[in-house]
């Protein structure tokens, strides 16, 4: 792991692989972190190195990156800032973008700043977005509150009785993972990031309809948070595009071929 400060902040990063392609950047979802992922990826990042550098960091606010010190700094159009200084700072020029959920929309933002810097996207369960957005920006409200006035038990058995993903709905081990992640949470920094993803939203339809590189979206069902309605409608602004939905874990596990193919292609 190595460390650099960009933007008045301290950034936890990896950067690893060899090979000639262009290197591909990985943002991770909310409250997430490397080290959550790697316990369970939705895309393995590790198989992604075969043949090219691949960049993944913790985001600001999470795992061993800095803290938020106003919760606006968590709009995602603030965490793609955040992540063009990183990409600018190890001097890499053309480059490949990808997430999950909240590393989904920072691609998106980052995408808009770099114009043809950027290759290709990979758009992972992409979150609630535009008119969806407002219901969860409240529910994020009160989660902060919960933890600020209750700690973190009242999100782990929120957790518990959470219906899974349709992917997961037979993975006895999915709660457990959730739970943990949650129970070794800081309280204080939780809030802090449910607060700052009230202000983040994906950038708007009109300014999509710009980013015409090629771009596969990885959408599962049976999830409010990250509805296929979102990644349906990003398949159809975004022009260049396909949507590929996964109901079952033998769809989701296809996810990290079809991201090395995609990117090999």
């Amino acid at each position: 792991m190595a460390t650099i400060r960009l933007r008045d902040c301290d950034f936890a990063y990896d950067f690893s692989g060899a090979g000639g392609a262009t290197p591909f950047v990985w943002g991770h979802g909310l409250t997430s972190s490397r080290a959550s992922e790697d316990r369970m990826p939705l895309v393995d990042c590790s198989r992604l190195a075969a043949g090219r550098r691949v960049l993944r960091y913790d985001a600001r606010g999470h795992g061993e990156s800095g803290d938020l010190i106003r919760s606006a700094q968590g709009a995602w159009s603030e965490l793609a800032l955040d992540q063009i200084a990183l990409i600018d700072e190890l001097g890499l020029d053309k480059v490949a973008l990808g997430g999950a959920s909240m590393g989904t929309a920072t691609a998106l933002h980052a995408a808009l700043q770099l114009g043809d810097r950027v290759e290709r996207l990979i758009l992972t369960i992409p979150p609630t977005a535009w008119a969806s957005r407002a219901d969860q920006v409240g529910l994020y409200e009160q989660m902060a509150q919960a933890v600020e006035t209750q700690g973190v038990a009242a999100l782990v058995d929120g957790a518990k009785t959470m219906p899974p993903p349709d992917p997961f709905i037979n993975d006895a081990e999915y709660v457990d993972r959730r739970v943990e992640g949650l129970k070794a949470a800081d309280r204080g920094r939780l809030a802090a990031l449910f607060r700052g993803a009230g202000h983040a939203d994906l950038p708007a339809e009109d300014a999509l309809l710009m980013l015409t590189m090629p771009t596969m979206i990885l959408a599962w069902t049976g999830d409010s948070g990250h509805p296929v309605s979102t990644a349906e409608r990003l398949g159809e602004l975004l022009p260049n595009s396909e949507v590929v939905l996964a109901s079952t874990r033998a769809e989701l596990d296809t996810w990290t071929q079809r991201s090395a193919d995609f990117l090999d292609s």
